[in-house]
């Protein structure tokens, strides 16, 4: 590959004291000669008919002058955040908000759009069909009339045992040492010390001697006698019930496992709902294999014509043992830590969600972590030390997102929780800049076809660019999609700026760690698309003469449909 440039590309040396002319890029040197960059590449071959034009141009002269479209999808939390603290101090850790009771309404939703939430989840376990659709229509008005750009997630309940009713409209203690009956029979009102479970087979299996656990160490229960269907339990560890608290059995330190399917019926009608409401992503909870992953999404292919993402929720310990298979075949991956901690021991947890955002970036496919990250504040307006240390590491792993469960749904400081992961994030993304982390990270190859290893090396190698020459950010252009996700998955310095104009794919980006995604009508010509773009994004104030921009492309145009053209450049605004 050679990158060809004009001379004032050697002024954007100069600017950026931490380039190496000396410096190995994938292994290979890199040399500066005549304001010639150039990378020894493997040859192509001329039948393969892909071109790869890549070029580094500095000095952005005399700019054609074109009608500025001031509807520019632009997320007007990132727009204050780039006007507050320039492009190195935009966040690019995610934040996912669970909506609930606590946090439905229009302002309260506004609230949590300013306050930077990126992707709003609605937990299927709780509320109405009608309730989640007034939701997720009031963040569609926010989204037209306020500026804002927030994803809609629906995560589905799955396949579980858990409390239908358990004789009280909010959380009560088991005392130890009280006698509990846990049925799946139905009936009106409450009874005291009676647990109403959701499935009529709850209790196949079980026998005198089991342990029953609730909500993953909640409280915990012995099950004393078997009365046809029913159990009568014995609290052995006091704790709270909450509201649709999960049951759990284990023998002889093992999980009973109860064979159900991944999806419900009520799942798959949920499903149908999410399709009909067009939300953006669907989290597929208790998932034990690819399979169940796949035919979701080949039933959503022939379901909808939008391309709605599908995220594997990992929290059993069946779906660890297939976790490479479930990462390739999602679209992402969520580690909920709750009930995984169920069925893995409490050590092992730290380790697992480690090599979980490693593999995931890796494979690249954004990963969420979820589940008590700042728990305590559900009803504490501050976080404990401890849930800040959880948080900084989740940042230092470099997860694509952070995920706020109970805290926001049901807690009493929502605003606060999120203010907290907001600082948190920036500050440790700062931090692992300033120790030039990012240099330790190391990708291993995806592509099969030629045309993919070459996007993938343009991408790596443009990372490497970015970083060693200091530019200000990474303007890309895409179809949709791939090559800004490539981008993300190195991790760079400067954020990412993701032009397309599919918006299917504008509203998956927005899940991928350090990417801002914006919606714009591309053409073949490469020159009007960065010159339209720049003066867009000058227009709104966000970029200043003498600010450097390196840009990517994997536009293909119309008229060369046998040929992939890729390519690099690097501008600095005049």
């Amino acid at each position: 590959m050679a990158v060809s440039s004009d001379s004032m590309l050697q002024k954007v040396f100069a600017k950026s004291p931490t380039f190496d002319s000396n410096k190995k890029v994938l292994g290979k040197s890199v040399g500066i000669s005549g304001g010639v960059i150039s990378c020894n590449e493997r040859k192509l071959k001329s039948e393969d008919k892909i071109a790869v034009k890549a070029s580094a141009e500095a000095g952005l002269k005399g700019l054609k002058s074109y009608e500025v479209n001031l509807d520019l999808g632009f997320d007007v939390v990132a727009q204050r955040e780039l006007r507050e603290k320039g492009f190195l101090g935009i966040r690019k850790t995610k934040l996912v908000c669970t909506i609930g009771p606590a946090c439905c309404s229009l302002e309260d939703l506004e609230r949590l759009a300013m306050g930077g939430m990126n992707v709003a989840r609605l937990n299927m376990c709780h509320n109405t069909r009608e309730w989640h659709r007034d939701v997720i229509r009031k963040i569609k008005k926010l989204n037209e009339e306020k500026g804002f750009f927030v994803s809609v997630m629906i995560d589905t309940e799955g396949s579980l045992i858990h409390v239908v009713d358990h004789g009280a409209p909010s959380s009560i203690k088991a005392e130890e040492g009280s006698v509990w009956v846990f049925t799946a029979k139905k009936f009106e009102g409450s009874r005291p010390f009676t647990v109403q479970a959701n499935y009529e087979g709850f209790s196949e299996g079980i026998m005198v001697g089991d342990e029953l656990v609730i909500d993953g160490g909640m409280a915990k229960f012995e099950v004393v006698e078997r009365m046809g269907n029913d159990l009568r339990c014995k609290c052995t560890d006091p704790g709270l019930f909450l509201p649709r608290a999960k049951l759990s059995f284990w023998r002889d330190g093992k999980l009973s496992y109860h064979g159900l399917p991944t999806l419900s019926i009520k799942d798959w009608a949920d499903v149908d709902f999410g399709v009909s409401e067009g939300v953006d992503f669907i989290a597929l909870s208790f998932v034990n294999d690819a399979n169940s992953v796949k035919n979701l999404k080949n039933y959503l292919s022939a379901k909808s014509s939008k391309s709605i993402r599908v995220l594997a929720k990992i929290e059993t310990l069946e779906s660890l043992q297939k976790l490479e298979e479930i990462v390739e075949a999602s679209d992402g991956i969520m580690v909920a830590r709750g009930d995984l901690g169920v069925e893995v021991p409490l050590e092992q947890i730290p380790t697992v969600q480690e090599d979980l955002t490693r593999l995931c970036r890796q494979l690249n496919k954004p990963v969420i972590i979820a589940s008590q990250l700042l728990e305590s504040m559900v009803e504490c307006p501050t976080p404990t030390r401890a849930e800040v240390a959880d948080v900084s590491e989740a940042v230092r792993q470099y997860a694509d997102a952070l995920m706020l469960s109970g805290e926001s749904a049901i807690g009493l400081h929502g605003q606060k929780a999120l203010s907290v992961l907001q600082m948190v994030s920036s500050r440790m993304e700062l931090w692992s800049h300033e120790e030039n982390r990012q240099s330790a990270l190391h990708n291993s190859q995806l592509g099969d076809t030629l045309s993919d290893c070459i996007a993938e090396e343009i991408c790596n190698c443009a990372v490497q660019m970015a970083n060693n020459l200091g530019v200000d950010a990474i303007f890309v252009y895409t179809k949709h999609g791939e090559m800004a996700s490539l981008l993300s998955r190195n991790r760079p310095y400067p954020p990412i700026f993701a032009f397309t104009s599919d918006r299917n794919a504008r509203m998956a980006l927005n899940l991928q760690w350090g990417v801002i995604p914006l919606l714009v009508d591309l053409s073949d010509d490469m020159d009007a698309n960065i010159s339209k773009t720049i003066d867009l994004i000058r227009t709104k104030g966000m970029i200043k003469e003498g600010d450097a921009v390196l840009l990517v492309s994997d536009l293909t145009p119309t008229h060369a449909t046998s040929t992939t053209f890729q390519s690099i450049q690097v501008k600095t605004i005049v």
